[in-house]
């Protein structure tokens, strides 16, 4: 028989106390009469209608195993619910091991999620204290002195990369299936490196650098960098602005004597840069949802010149870059200045 709802029960204890026997009332809600008198029973003893709470199953772990498993994995943050190095020895409550999924289940009671780790740079201690330091003394900078900012960098796009954000969908037994495996080159394959810049309100690029052969680099030398981005974008950029100071990081051909001597003759100014801080660069969100956009090219060309240079990049039409600036990546917390009197 299916049971009583809520209202169900209070409408059925209405009736009892209005004087109806119990009979009656388990004909008009179509319950066994015994379901009548233990809700009768049940208002007597406690007052309400309410389920009484069950004790369940009880749980495997003790307390203290709870606390042992989640400092475990607070010290190591990789480790998987399987590698608990006490799990298969510790008898839990019902005289067997600790499973994974027991585990598991006691981390997400503590908000412990599974996740893809972010990837990052290895960092030494000294590193780590010149990202600090760096950011100690630009922590109180406002939006007018960063608004003289050129945010630059270059990134590496390729059509057949795979970097584990696409999924498919397939059943038990085809994963080797044709239809179901992403092809890739084992070398990289086609690719393009763009290079750009961003200011607080204004954007500067792209320019393409073209590497169609086996290899992963990008083709880019202190000369190049010279002929082919400072000297037709950079020197005329700054020149026609006040105060404006360029950002590079700390690859060969812009720490080069060649190119240094170059900004200098111009009177560019460089901005004191950490190594290894791509994160600090507001240009990062734009080269990732530019990635985005082409992983969703299907299928994906072949010629990764005409796929970057030519229609299929999407949002060229829309002038990409000219509508991308400092200010439509940073918000909140990741650029605090952008809070301090905003016109």
């Amino acid at each position: 028989m299916p049971r009583l709802t809520p209202e169900q029960r209070e409408r059925a204890v209405g009736r009892l106390s209005a004087g109806d026997d119990p009979e009656p009332v388990a004909v008009a809600f179509s319950v066994h009469l015994s379901t009548v008198y233990r809700l009768q029973q049940r208002v007597v003893n406690t007052g309400s209608t309410a389920d009484i709470q069950r004790s369940g199953r009880p749980r495997v772990t003790t307390q203290r195993q709870d606390r042992q498993i989640l400092r475990h994995h607070l010290r190591n943050r990789f480790h998987t619910a399987n590698e608990f190095e006490t799990a298969r020895n510790t008898v839990g409550n019902h005289q067997g091991p600790i499973s994974g999924q027991t585990i598991r289940r006691r981390l997400a009671e503590r908000d412990l999620q599974n996740c893809r780790p972010a990837r990052g740079p290895v960092l030494t201690q000294r590193h780590r204290m010149a990202r600090q330091q760096w950011a100690q003394d630009h922590i109180n900078w406002n939006w007018r002195q960063w608004r003289n900012i050129l945010f630059t960098d270059e990134s590496r796009f390729c059509i057949s990369h795979v970097d584990g954000r696409f999924r498919v969908w397939r059943r038990r037994g085809e994963r080797y299936a044709g239809d179901c495996v992403m092809e890739h080159n084992a070398q990289g394959g086609p690719n393009v490196m763009v290079w750009g810049g961003i200011g607080l309100n204004q954007s500067l690029g792209p320019v393409f650098f073209n590497n169609l052969g086996p290899g992963r680099g990008n083709g880019i030398t202190a000369q190049s960098y010279i002929d082919h981005i400072l000297q037709p974008h950079v020197v005329p950029f700054i020149q026609a602005r006040r105060n404006c100071v360029l950002q590079q990081d700390n690859v060969r051909p812009h720490t080069a004597r060649v190119t240094l001597a170059f900004l200098q003759h111009n009177n560019i100014d460089i901005m004191a840069w950490p190594a290894l801080s791509p994160d600090l660069n507001p240009i990062e969100h734009f080269w990732d949802q530019l990635q985005r956009k082409v992983n969703q090219l299907r299928p994906g060309p072949r010629d990764a010149t005409y796929s970057l240079h030519e229609a299929p990049l999407p949002g060229r039409h829309q002038r990409p870059w000219g509508s991308h600036t400092v200010l439509t990546f940073c918000r909140g917390s990741l650029c605090p200045w952008q809070q301090k009197t905003m016109p």
